[in-house]
């Protein structure tokens, strides 16, 4: 009898773990990079951004979060263990860095008819590109 006793309470704490849980999941909505980035478009003097300064922000913000997300998400050291402090500070600055760099790069990578560059040629402007904007910084 006692066994049956503690088995019943032991189940019915469970479950009620359980559900909790599930309930709390429920009522959290899962919030895009597009739904943060709108919130945060408010101007200097705090009233809501509009128009092309609003679309502007959005475009911006969401590129940089997708940028950071995917940097933290590579920040993982030789063992496969994640980076912490100043070693993920500095990862996440030199990929940033590094995508912002290669973007740019690939968009001014046209001959002189405006079409785009292809194979060595492109590997070649790549290269001198991503040199010349690393000496600058």
């Amino acid at each position: 009898m006692p066994k049956l006793i503690s088995l019943a309470l032991g189940s019915l704490f469970a479950a009620s773990v359980l559900f909790s849980n599930a309930a709390i999941g429920a009522s959290e909505a899962p919030t895009s990079p597009a739904t943060d980035c709108a919130i945060q478009a408010i101007s200097k003097d705090g009233k809501p951004l509009s128009g092309a300064a609003k679309t502007s922000f959005i475009k911006k913000c969401e590129a940089d979060t997708v940028t950071a997300s995917g940097c933290a998400a590579k920040a993982l050291s030789k063992d496969d263990k994640p980076l912490s402090g100043a070693a993920k500070a500095s990862f996440i600055k030199k990929c940033e860095a590094d995508s912002m760099t290669a973007s740019g790069c690939d968009a001014k990578a046209v001959d002189k008819n405006g079409r785009a560059l292809g194979g060595a040629a492109k590997n070649s402007f790549m290269k001198k590109c991503v040199a010349d904007f690393k000496a600058s910084t």
